[in-house]
């Protein structure tokens, strides 16, 4: 055979043996999901318990990522940009997927055109808590502090266009208090500088801050999603004391556009499955978070829902990323 033939013969060996073969069940090799944000957060988590156990029972390594920056669009726009194989997805959530595209100027994606929803892992209600240092025990008392003192109560926040970053904007909006906001690249550093005195408060998932509410590191205010909490209902919500006032966060899962269906609906039985274990159960409630099994088309729907509700309070806020 001819030299170049045979360079040929040895090229299309070597891709037939890096590509699983035509027809082979899927996954037929390791999957990898991207988490638009640091370690140690909410999206984070779930997509290593989901990633463990999906692994687990396919037999394929899954693979978390953390790929950080923009408020979680570097991360996302990574997956939108792969291919829809199946082998490459995104734990999505109430930023990247509902609050970024009325918050950034120049989005380097579309959140509904480029991606395949796959499912909504969980809704995850919120705390508003603050540093022992500052000298407030309720939402009136916090919003008596910050208008006798303009400007001194700091928000940190885990990035542009999260949740807790949009609910300060709300909660400086509609208590007319002057807050400055301190974003960070993640909930975790976030944390670390409110445990430290460094910041003054934040709004975060429960699963984020009640344990440190429990050790007596920080003290909760009040939730924030419309009614209270089974996890503490102790706690005032902020619309008690601001009417109108709600941020739920959410994370969910999703996929290129253009991922077979069979992959999307093979990935929503086992993110269903996964999520309605015994054990998780007890620990989304013990969490403050709530799953609800779902469909692709159900996950976005609720997607395009999200976008239309938080527009018009994004633009209201007049919080906007250049």
């Amino acid at each position: 055979m001819p030299i170049v033939g045979r360079l040929a013969a040895a090229a299309l060996a070597a891709m037939t043996w890096l590509t699983p073969a035509a027809g082979q069940p899927y996954p037929a090799k390791p999957i990898k999901i991207v988490v638009p944000f640091p370690a140690g957060g909410i999206a984070d988590l779930y997509a290593r318990l989901i990633g463990t156990r999906a692994a687990e029972s396919w037999g394929q390594p899954i693979v978390v990522e953390n790929r950080t920056g923009a408020g979680g669009n570097i991360g996302a726009d990574a997956v939108a940009k792969s291919p829809p194989d199946g082998y490459t997805l995104v734990m999505g959530s109430f930023g990247t997927h509902a609050v970024n595209v009325s918050l950034f100027a120049n989005m380097p994606y579309d959140p509904v055109r480029d991606f395949a929803p796959i499912a909504l892992v969980l809704e995850a209600e919120g705390l508003l808590v603050v540093h022992p240092s500052v000298p407030a025990q309720s939402v009136l008392d916090l919003i008596a502090y910050g208008r006798a003192h303009p400007g001194r109560l700091t928000f940190a926040s885990a990035g542009m266009g999260t949740a807790s970053h949009l609910a300060g904007e709300l909660f400086k909006t509609m208590a007319r208090v002057d807050m400055t906001h301190v974003p960070y690249k993640g909930n975790v550093p976030a944390l670390t500088d409110l445990l430290a005195g460094q910041t003054s408060l934040i709004f975060a998932t429960m699963p984020t801050v009640l344990p440190h509410v429990k050790a007596g590191k920080l003290r909760a205010i009040a939730t924030i999603g419309s009614v209270r909490s089974a996890a503490a209902p102790e706690l005032p919500t902020v619309a008690e004391a601001i009417p109108g006032f709600e941020v739920n966060n959410w994370i969910g899962l999703l996929a290129p556009a253009g991922t077979p269906t069979d992959i999307v609906r093979k990935w929503n039985g086992e993110v269903n499955r996964i999520m309605q274990g015994a054990d998780l159960k007890q620990r989304l409630l013990a969490e403050g978070a709530r799953f609800a099994p779902n469909t692709p088309e159900q996950f976005g729907a609720f997607i395009k829902d999200e976008i239309a509700k938080w527009a018009p309070v994004v633009k209201a806020s007049g919080a906007r990323v250049d």
